[in-house]
């Protein structure tokens, strides 16, 4: 990735955690969605969020949108009507080989917690976060049934 595409990056998540990013980001319920408890163990969080069922066809559409998941902001992903997505981040073909269910839910909740550095956000997470936008706080950018859709496409990629 560019310089330049690197810093309009940063500027989209600039303006996120500001809330001056376009609301369509938000987890679409009206009221603010609960975060459900979830155990991490190990590099994964094992068990399914409100033990949902997730749906691939369902998170493969929340990962080519660029209105909510804005995975292709920063990733490649085998979405080939998407023809403009990143490099930033790791290529998410394969992903479902290099990772178990454990380890893709908790990289889509919270994928600080396994590299502190990392640029992408919590997508589950509310709590000890900076500089958060107001129409996101005490809001998770994804609900659990969303995480789980995400989860269930991204295992589907071999």
């Amino acid at each position: 990735m560019s310089l330049a595409a690197a810093r309009r990056v940063w500027a989209w998540t600039l303006a996120l955690s500001a809330g001056t990013a376009p609301s369509c980001a938000l987890a679409e319920s009206p009221a603010a969605p609960q975060v459900m408890p979830y155990e991490v163990v190990g590099d994964g969080i094992p068990r399914p969020l409100g033990d949902l069922e997730g749906d691939a066809a369902r998170g493969r559409n929340l990962v080519a949108r660029r209105e909510q998941g804005l995975c292709l902001l920063c990733h490649r992903a085998p979405v080939p009507e998407m023809p403009q997505q990143g490099n930033l981040a790791s290529d998410l073909a394969g992903a479902g080989q290099r990772w178990s269910l454990a380890q893709l839910r908790l990289r889509v909740v919270d994928p600080r917690r396994l590299q502190p550095e990392s640029l992408m956000p919590a997508f589950y997470r509310t709590q000890g976060l900076n500089q958060v936008g107001t129409a996101w706080k005490d809001r998770p950018v994804l609900t659990a049934q969303q995480v789980e859709d995400v989860v269930a496409y991204l295992s589907t990629l071999k």
